[in-house]
């Protein structure tokens, strides 16, 4: 196999005298460092681990859980995680042990599957346990299987609220792998924090020890804390990387550098970047943002490449039938591909071998996802390249300004938040239907217990009896409560989206459905394009039809806000700054369908939608008068200032945490009534918070900063989707004064 090194330093060399090229890192060559395991492994299994020789993170990872210690791997791409555990639940199969393995997504449970059961090992009976199963596939799993690969949905409305069915399964359980541990954050994270808390519990009165966890995660912030809160007990984290990897170059390509101030088509110039690597003979990978994104890129580099290469490239994305997509897969794998355009659909850990190169359309949104993304880069230790696009939004910008950020900057971390009241009392409940609560179910609730148990009853959906000297707490609701959970959301009440011919594509959260599914709303489901003809207040549905892509909405809305409660305040610089709860109000007044190309307004439109209200969690600056002041801020400006000061704090928030700008919303007003003064709200966007406000409270100071930066470096004028305009504004970007709040800004740190 040919070094493409060459090839590589041809293309950059090309690019070197283009003013969109911004920067060029050069990442060393790493040799591995391997290691011995503590004790060897039996000869009965021995014979089928595909080698025998670790790398010393593997090591570390298999003597502690060999040990019975839990942990988190949490290593670079293609660093062999799966060997981590795949290696003790092979050993404790041999001595009757089962094992769950918990998957985000279906296509990575079967794509370990395969691996797995490519070991042979004498015993060990591997089967995926998910939607496509049929109930006679349900039935011979549930018998025969001692490792189960599924996803949290299955384990939380199949396993446990039919444990019994599962109970020489759970009382033989040895190991629970959680994979893919990055993706755990915020409303997704916590449910699954409660479901493994069911787990634990059922696993106990079945007789079974307490199992062991092993997590496995992309290199994020604080690995270990988010385990622990995942698990409910602490854990060890294994992340010093000792697999090899080949010289790697990155480069940043900004074209804003070369626009004279003009928008640009950021799929355009990924298409261009991915035609040179192509042409060069460098086997190649982009990520886009959406699965429009993917199709117009998919068509642009082939219409840019000669026939013969043409043919050798490929789109994927959801959307795309099973046997598609293994197929893709199958080709990547065996380099029959010269190029694929994914979604990041293909960031998660799929099988699909080294790649030359990797072009990003878009920083991807956290540090850790950017590195994830590179990791696809990379045969053996060969050497390989990737080329970050940037897109308008200050992030990307920002990032563009600072690149030793991207190279050496602390991953994110993640957060959930386990008192989230609208996430814990429905598994509460989901509990008691299981098996009746105790005092001493405190042990895997301790601070959410007796709130859940109390609001329980007080909804009729428990009751409280007496055994002896002992209370306990049983479901009295209607039917099974799992299925009225979805893991996705903090709400119980969730809009289907419906197409005519009944299919369902996905659900949204009642607390932004006015505002994304409302009638003539352009809505996008994992990058598909579909335009809503019908919102049904009373069956919770919107129905849909397929859009061509071309046009999106955005909602205006008004909005007030409530401060229900101060848990905590400080001084950041000159303001104070507060968190607590509050209560959002919303109510969308109309709409404006706009082109995707130019973001031209193609038309204005009215709507009557009942107001929404949203209680979360949020933290707020006030900046008193004489601060005001000294930024020379008149009563004219003010609202701008604040405006354009809480777009910017928003956009920039996840550099600090692995979230997106759809993930909180925000609210400004140069009068509050809890204040008395002038205050920017930026709030958690799911009912009861995701625990994005409590790290924007830790982060603050930091986090103000890189605001004022982005006001102060963006060279635009009066405000751009690069500092201050947002894509979600209620008001129409209206009114934003960029230079005010920059001042007020300065006047605030300085």
């Amino acid at each position: 196999m040919s070094d493409p090194a060459r090839k590589i330093a041809a293309v950059l060399n090309s690019l070197a005298e283009d003013a969109r090229l911004v920067h060029v890192e050069q990442i060393p060559a790493r040799s591995e460092r391997t290691a011995e395991l503590d004790r060897p492994l039996p000869d009965g299994l021995l014979e089928h681990v595909p080698h025998t020789q670790f790398w010393s993170h593997q090591a570390e990872a298999i003597n502690l859980a060999r040990s019975g210690e839990s942990l988190v791997v949490a290593t670079g791409t293609a660093s062999g995680k799966s060997l981590c555990y795949q290696v003790p639940i092979a050993e404790s199969v041999l001595s009757g042990g089962t094992a769950l393995m918990i998957y985000p997504t279906k296509a990575l449970a079967r794509d370990q599957l395969l691996s797995l059961t490519s070991w042979e090992v004498p015993g060990l009976t591997a089967a995926a346990y998910d939607g496509d199963c049929s109930p006679e596939e349900r039935s011979w799993v549930r018998t025969h299987a001692n490792v189960l690969l599924t996803n949290p949905e299955m384990v939380h409305q199949t396993i446990l609220a039919n444990h019994r069915r599962w109970a020489k399964f759970l009382q033989e359980l040895k190991f629970v792998v959680v994979d893919e541990l990055h993706t755990l954050r915020g409303v997704f994270g916590t449910h699954v924090a409660h479901i493994l808390r069911r787990l634990r519990r059922l696993v106990r009165f079945y007789g079974g020890e307490e199992p062991t966890v092993i997590f496995s995660s992309a290199t994020i912030g604080e690995p270990a804390k988010l385990a622990s809160g995942i698990w409910g007990h602490e854990v060890a984290v294994v992340q010093s990387d000792a697999s090899p990897s080949g010289m790697r170059s990155i480069a940043l390509w900004n074209p804003a550098e070369a626009s004279d101030g003009e928008r640009w088509s950021i799929n355009a110039e990924a298409a261009l970047l991915a035609s040179r690597l192509i042409s060069a003979g460098l086997r190649t990978l982009v990520f886009c943002g959406s699965r429009r994104g993917t199709e117009v890129v998919a068509s642009a580099l082939r219409d840019s490449l000669d026939e013969s290469l043409a043919e050798q490239v490929r789109s994927y994305r959801a959307g795309y039938l099973a046997h598609e997509r293994r197929q893709i897969e199958a080709e990547l794998l065996s380099g029959e591909l010269l190029g694929v355009v994914a979604t990041n659909a293909l960031e998660l850990g799929v099988n699909i071998g080294g790649l030359d190169a990797v072009v990003m359309c878009g920083y991807p949104g956290t540090i850790a996802s950017f590195r994830q993304q590179l990791g696809r880069s990379g045969r053996e230790q060969l050497g390989s390249v990737a080329v970050l696009v940037a897109a308008e939004n200050s992030l990307d910008q920002w990032m563009m300004r600072h690149p030793e950020e991207l190279f050496n900057r602390v991953s994110e971390p993640a957060v959930i938040n386990l008192d989230n009241p609208y996430v814990f009392v429905p598994h509460l409940g989901c509990a008691a239907f299981e098996l009746p609560l105790t005092r001493k179910d405190s042990e895997y609730w301790p601070t959410q217990l007796d709130e859940g148990i109390r609001q329980l009853v007080l909804e009729d959906r428990a009751i409280i009896t007496s055994q002896g000297d002992e209370q306990t707490v049983m479901w009295s609701g209607r039917g099974t409560p799992a299925p009225t959970i979805g893991l996705r959301s903090a709400s119980r009440g969730e809009f289907r989206i419906m197409t005519r011919g009944g299919q369902m594509i996905g659900t949204v959260d009642e607390s932004r459905a006015y505002e994304v599914l409302h009638e003539g709303a352009v809505y996008l489901h994992q990058g598909a394009a579909w335009t809503v003809i019908e919102l049904d207040l009373a069956s919770l549905s919107a129905l849909v039809v397929p859009a061509d892509g071309d046009l999106y909405t955005q909602a205006r809305s008004s909005i007030s806000i409530r401060l229900l409660g101060v848990d905590d305040q400080r001084p950041v610089g000159a303001s104070t700054l507060h968190i607590g709860s509050v209560e959002v109000t919303s109510q969308v007044t109309g709409f404006q369908t706009k082109r995707v190309s130019t973001h031209e307004v193609i038309s204005r439109d009215s709507l009557e939608l009942p107001p929404v209200h949203l209680e979360t969690r949020a933290v707020w600056y006030t900046f008193a008068d004489d601060v005001v002041q000294s930024a020379r801020i008149d009563p004219t400006e003010l609202p701008g200032a604040l405006h354009a000061s809480e777009h910017a704090a928003i956009g920039i928030l996840p550099l600090f945490t692995i979230c997106d700008r759809w993930d909180v919303g925000g609210v400004s007003t140069e009068w509050l009534p809890e204040t008395d003064a002038p205050t920017v709200v930026i709030h958690d966007a799911y009912p009861g918070g995701a625990g994005i406000a409590e790290l924007a409270f830790g982060v603050a100071d930091s986090h103000l900063a890189a605001t004022l930066e982005v006001l102060q470096r963006c060279p635009c004028l009066d405000g751009c989707p690069s500092c201050v305009q947002s894509p979600k504004c209620g008001n129409g970007n209206e009114p934003l004064d960029k230079a005010a709040a920059r001042r007020l800004l300065q006047a605030t740190l300085l």
